[in-house]
Order: C-alpha cells, then structure tokens, then sequence
C-alpha cells in the first residue's frame, strides 16, 4: 500500500512541536506493516542541502505566485516530496511566523499550495508513483481533502489527523478563487466557518476519515468546551472519527543509550539517574544538595500547558524543598514570570528561554518528575518521554494525558500499576496537591523506585497505533474499491 503523508513540519528536519514528531515516526514504524510512506512537505531553508542531493519529479509555473517544483529525496530512512517554492518558503527563523512574532501574512497561500501540490501527486502526477491513501496532518494540509473533493478524475481516499483543533487556519473568504477552490465548497456545510475559510474545517467535512492522538481527546472534541466550534461537526462525523495515541521513536529516545545523557542508565540502573541529575542541577543553577524531586518542564509557554497556575503553585513545590528546571518559550508574560521566579527563588527555580534538543534529553534523563499541567492536550509526547526515561509524569486528567499515565491513587498503588501523578479539576489548588502528592511518593523511595520502574516498562512506541492506523488505511481502499 502506497500513502502520502502531507504535513507541514517532520522531525528531524524541521520542528516547532510534537506534530513533527509524529511525522517523523510513523512511517518508519508502519514500514514493516506493508505500508509504503512518502513524506511532502515545504522546502524550507533547513532542507537545503537534502533537497540539493534529491530529484526533481514535478513542477508548476505558477503555484500562488511564482513557480515551484516537487523534489524526491531521502534522509534519516524517511522518503520525502519537498515542495520548493522560494516566493513561499525559502524564509528565515520560525516557519509559521515572521520576525514581529504574528503568522506570515500569506500562510493561506504557503499552506493551499501545499495541499493543491499534494492533490496534484494524489491524482497521478509523478511518473512512476501514485498514493493509494492521502494522509493529511493538521490545517496546514486539511485543503488536500477539499482539492480531491472537488477534482472531476479519479482520486484516493484520504485521512485527516487533526493534532490540535485550537489552530484551525482561518482566512478571509475572498481568497477561495485565488486559492483554486471552488465556490460551491463554501458553504456551513463545507469549509465556511463564521464568515472565513477554514482549512481545518474542509478537511473535516470531506476526508474520508478523520483520527486524533488520543481516545480521550476524540471524545472531549465533540464537547463545547473542547470542540472549539467545530464541535457539532464532530458530533455529526462520529462514525468516522478514531482516537489514536501517539507514539515516540524508541531509538531517538532510549536512556540506555542516548548520547545526550552524561551517563546511560536502565529500569535495571536506576542509580545511573544520578549523574544525570547532577548535570541538570548544574546546568540551571540549582542547588546541587536538592533534597526533594527535581521537577521539569520542556513546554511552549502558554496559558493552553496551564503554565500560569504553576507560576501561581509555585511556592508550594519550593515550600516542600523541591526544584524546578524549566525549558521553553512562548507567551512574553510567561517567560517574564519565569525569569523573575528563578530570581526570586535562586538555588530552587532555573530558567533556559528557547529550546534545546539535547538538553531536553538530558531534563527527561536527569529530572524526578515532569509537570504537565495543560488545560486541554490531545496526546501530548513529553509525558511518554518522562515514562521512557523513568521521569514521572504529573498530569492534568485531560486529552492523551488521561490515556497514558496510571495515577497512583490507593487502588492504582495496591494493585502495582501506578506511573504517575493525575490531577482534576485543572486549577491552581488541584495542581498544588499534585505537587504535595508528588512530595510524598517520593519521601518513598522503595515506592518511588517502582513507579519509576513500571513507568519505563509502559509501552510507549508506535506498534499498537501503527497497526490501527493501517486498519484505517485498509478498510478505506476496501471501500473505495467497493465504490468504485
């Protein structure tokens, strides 16, 4: 079975969050399920030189305003259809945003050029290659669904993965002719949405298929508070929703061997963590005697992560002589208020503003816990990374956060199944017993010691959720060709 993949972003090449990630990874965990994946996305500067040694095998004269050409290439095992557009992507620094910090003003054009090139491919137009499935990630690929839905020839099936709902990709409706999409498809039955266009809504309105990173995230979707308007629409497609956890790459993220770490460690080594904890200390500016859990945060900064209730729950974690080691960016507000609390609390409280690849390794190698207090979160990957790495995740009870960690209430705790800290409602006073909760395992260290230990055995790889999306696949070309 040959599919497309189309995403905006794929890890390791170019990454702003876990969409990345996942686009990276499961093509190579669904290789050996008889699914062969082509990964398209936008040439942008950081795929130079892997686009330099590809092939070119499709161009367009005038794609949105200047011409553009697919290129084939392959690195890191994963093939790739890089979309070389100069006039749309060949920009510096963040790739949906421009230096003032707002979306590039022409994102509806980078993004639909994106999607009619992938139709384009969809519908036959390499030579020697043709997707019997289109898998479309995130409203940067939902006008894939809407290209195909309005094209005369034949065309395949295609699934749409919504990562996140709260970026729908919004513009004004009077871009549908430049865009090449038809009239006819705007409409509050298509892809109008109060007014604008929205390309995550035309993927959910014509993909034959729609999944999300998590049992639990699928449900809250069809709910008001979580739907983000689109709620009734997702009520309406219920038939054809599934909720898929994420996986994590194990080879990226495996702390027996992972050189980002100054010592590897195993669930059968756990006093190796040590060495690690140490250089976390020292590179935040921590008090190296810390005498209560080291927690991490490795978060995008912002009010979504629930990252101003940890401000405000602060002087309880610090109140308990426990530290905190924070990497991330986002919010102006939030990085200001975590600047200011590593100065008010020196020794307790370290702050790195950006982001960091290696050194997120070694926070999830060398941290005791990882706090995850986020209002909504589909799946969320830093929580599976804390139980690879035997780093106990403290989650609010929402979205994949809900699916993946094992509270360690009584019952968990007496029946040996507990890999974490859940906590509800998402307020400030619940997040502080979470933390006093977090407190008190670890005052135990026979208890916390196992908990770190059936943590690192939590299956947390792709082999479960590669299989189900194949399912996907299958059961989509089966009907197809019954249709056809």
């Amino acid at each position: 079975m040959n599919l497309l993949f189309v995403a905006s972003e794929c890890a390791p090449f170019v990454k702003t969050g876990g969409l990345a990630d996942v686009v990276g990874a499961l093509p190579k965990a669904l290789a050996p399920l008889g699914v062969t994946a082509r990964v398209m996305l936008p040439a942008y500067p950081a795929l130079a030189e892997v686009a330099a040694a590809g092939e070119e095998v499709w161009h367009h004269a005038d794609l949105q305003g200047g011409p553009a050409r697919l290129i084939a290439a392959k690195a890191e095992e994963i093939d790739l259809l890089l979309l070389d557009a100069p006039h749309l992507y060949d920009r510096p620094g963040n790739i949906y945003l421009g230096s003032d910090g707002q979306d590039w003003p022409d994102n509806a054009q980078r993004f639909a050029a994106l999607s009619y090139a992938a139709a384009e491919v969809a519908m036959g137009a390499l030579e020697n290659w043709q997707p019997d499935i289109v898998h479309a990630h995130d409203w940067q690929a939902g006008l894939v669904p809407a290209y195909l839905h309005q094209s005369d020839a034949p065309t395949p099936p295609c699934v749409l993965t919504i990562h996140n709902i709260a970026f729908q990709g919004l513009f004004d409706a009077s871009l549908m002719t430049s865009l090449g999409l038809s009239s006819a498809l705007y409409t509050s039955e298509g892809m109008e949405y109060f007014g604008r266009i929205g390309f995550l809504k035309a993927g959910v309105v014509f993909a034959g298929k729609i999944t999300t990173v998590s049992p639990t995230y699928a449900r809250e979707l069809m709910q008001p508070e979580f739907g983000m308007g689109l709620e009734g629409l997702m009520r309406a497609r219920q038939a054809d929703l599934s909720g898929i956890l994420n996986g994590i790459d194990l080879q990226a993220w495996n702390p027996e061997d992972d050189p980002a770490l100054e010592t590897p460690y195993s669930a059968r080594r756990l006093k190796a963590k040590a060495a690690n904890r140490g250089e976390v200390l020292r590179r935040f500016g921590l008090q190296p005697d810390l005498q209560g859990p080291l927690f991490c945060v490795i978060s995008r900064l912002t009010t979504q992560k629930g990252l101003d209730m940890l401000l405000d729950a602060l002087p309880a974690l610090v109140g308990r002589g426990a530290g905190l080691a924070v990497l991330g960016s986002g919010d102006k507000a939030l990085e200001a208020g975590y600047v200011a609390a590593a100065h008010a609390h020196p020794g307790a409280v370290g702050v790195i503003i950006g982001y960091d690849e290696p050194l997120s390794h070694l926070m999830q190698g060398g941290s005791d816990a990882i706090l995850i207090p986020s209002r909504f979160e589909p799946c969320g990957l830093t929580q599976l990374y804390g139980l690879r790495y035997g780093t106990l995740p403290v989650v609010a009870r929402t979205g994949g956060l809900a699916d993946t960690v094992i509270d360690a209430n009584e019952a968990a705790r007496a029946a040996k199944c507990a890999t974490g800290v859940q906590f509800a409602p998402v307020t400030t006073a619940a997040l502080e017993q979470a933390i006093h909760r977090t407190c008190d395992l670890y005052a135990q260290p026979t208890e916390w010691a196992a908990m770190m230990r059936r943590a690192m055995r939590h299956p947390v790889g792709w082999d479960v959720s590669a299989a189900a999306y194949r399912d996907i696949y299958a059961d989509l070309v089966t009907t197809d060709a019954a249709q056809g």
